[in-house]
């Protein structure tokens, strides 16, 4: 990347970057419900009323059970005879955390760097298992602001919360999208596909280590 070295700040994505792959748990879901393997991901991403319905759910304006209902009945159409209830714990629970990540989180905020969250949230127990105060300098959820990536707003919510100019943030994210908007408005982005590669990329982008 050509920004070099000037950024002192790092917002993480929390699905697929601190955790397994969301790509692989819906795929995992998909077959344990009986389905191709690629229909859930599928419907989340292209299928006009399942996507509408996980963007109202992120953003807070559809609650946990009116989202799994309408989603169920969507696998249903497509001949999955889900059962509604319990859906997106199901989906929650295919996700594990990365011990790699959350290691790579605590180093470069040891380093002096800010650390953030800013995660599209699925549900009210997605984290679990997470101590995000401790984890975290400022934490940004969707369901909390009203707004999800890839919307401008939530970048800048999240960089005011971290107190850190987009031009001095980088962005760590699993799905391209979510980089391509942060860019827009002066965010770097880090592609996320493992932890190595990650920490790579951000020792080139960020200042040398911040403390005294």
């Amino acid at each position: 990347m050509s920004e070099g070295r000037t950024r002192n700040a790092v917002l993480f994505d929390f699905g697929g970057v601190l955790t397994s792959s969301v790509v692989a748990a819906f795929e995992e879901l998909s077959a344990e419900l009986g389905a191709e393997r690629r229909l859930l991901l599928r419907l989340l991403s292209k299928d006009e009323e399942s996507s509408a319905l996980l963007v109202a759910h992120e953003e807070g304006r559809v609650g946990e059970r009116e989202f799994e209902d309408g989603f169920a009945a969507r696998l249903r159409a497509h001949g999955v005879p889900a059962v509604g209830e319990g859906l997106v714990g199901r989906m929650q629970a295919q996700l594990r955390p990365d011990p790699d990540m959350i290691a790579l989180v605590a180093k470069v905020r040891a380093d002096g760097h800010r650390v953030g969250l800013l995660s599209n949230s699925l549900g009210d127990n997605c984290y679990e298992g997470f101590d995000l105060p401790a984890m975290f300098d400022a934490v940004t959820v969707s369901r909390e602001i009203g707004v999800r990536k890839p919307s401008r707003r939530a970048y800048a919510i999240a960089c005011e919360r971290l107190g850190a100019r987009p031009e001095d943030t980088v962005m760590v994210d699993d799905l391209e999208q979510n980089i391509t908007a942060a860019h827009r408005i002066g965010i770097a982005g880090v592609v996320h596909r493992d932890a190595a590669t990650t920490a790579a990329a951000l020792a080139r982008l960020l200042v040398p280590s911040a403390t005294p």
